[in-house]
């Protein structure tokens, strides 16, 4: 695999590498550090087979998320069908200045806002994917129609489906999908989302946070916050802040935070089962009452 690391490199860069060094973790991709001859340290991963059009839209999301130059993602290097080759970015302890900063850029990436609810980036494909899992892409005039067709109904199907949930907690899940315009607090203005924003897709560099492997689209800007909180961010409290200092949050928000979590948690409940169901039901349970 390396070697085909330094084959894809190559191509894509047009410069030589000259040491190329396999990296730990990551759900959905091979990751490679890869040292060039010109001193340059890049990034480089690769997608399976099975999640076809995966890097074209992490890398439109990068491009997209990059433009209002808000928050600070790897600059794209250039892509294939199957490699993403794109800066390297050092890791750092994180600090409560970093998580301030990272707070007033998120609220700033939120209000360059998205044509649409459900809207891919400029470029990426409508069928995306969140992690693992397969992510539809489908513009709506309306936030909550829009979250209930493509980000609950599709993985609460599937999870009912194949017995992971059971069909009296999908109805639980069910009722959420069906009460969700009286749940879904005052109507907003379509946000540009990260789209996968938990703790490990947020990078801490030397003096900020880094927003790596996104799954952008145009959304409700609580369900990005909402998933920071999900599986917890060092200084949160000190995001949060920052955040509503720039653009403070409607009332009742903190209500809202299992409503927007049903989705990342639907996602986990398909791709892994075990307690991520009875969260999602919890979630449920939560947004109703």
């Amino acid at each position: 695999m390396r070697e085909r690391a330094r084959a894809a490199v190559a191509e894509i860069t047009g410069r030589a590498p000259i040491e190329v060094r396999q990296l730990s973790g990551g759900d959905t991709a091979a990751a490679f550090e890869v040292r060039l001859a010109d001193g340059a340290t890049v990034f480089a991963k690769t997608a399976p087979a099975t999640m076809p059009g995966a890097i074209a839209a992490e890398a439109a999301s990068l491009a997209w998320l990059a433009e209002p130059g808000s928050v600070a993602v790897p600059a794209v290097h250039g892509h294939t069908d199957r490699w993403l080759v794109t800066a390297h970015i050092t890791t750092a302890a994180p600090t409560p200045q970093a998580a301030e900063r990272l707070g007033r850029e998120l609220a700033e990436l939120h209000a360059a806002g998205a044509p649409a609810f459900g809207a891919a980036p400029p470029g990426g494909p409508a069928d995306a994917w969140i992690g693992l899992a397969p992510m539809r892409n489908e513009p709506a005039e309306q936030w909550p129609s829009c979250y209930a067709r493509w980000r609950i109904e599709p993985y609460l199907r599937r999870a009912v489906d194949t017995g992971t949930l059971s069909a009296a907690e999908g109805s639980v899940i069910s009722q959420v999908c069906t009460e969700i315009d009286d749940l879904a607090g005052p109507a907003e203005p379509p946000a540009r989302l990260h789209g996968d924003l938990w703790s490990g897709n947020v990078h801490w560099g030397a003096d900020r946070a880094w927003l790596i492997d996104p799954a952008a689209h145009g959304g409700h800007r609580e369900t990005d916050l909402a998933m920071l909180r999900l599986f917890g961010c060092p200084h949160l409290d000190r995001i949060l802040a920052a955040y509503q200092e720039v653009s403070p949050l409607a009332e009742g928000w903190e209500r809202r935070i299992g409503l927007h979590q049903l989705f990342p948690l639907l996602v986990h409940t398909v791709l892994f089962g075990g307690g991520y169901a009875a969260q999602a039901v919890s979630a449920a349970r939560s947004a109703l009452r």
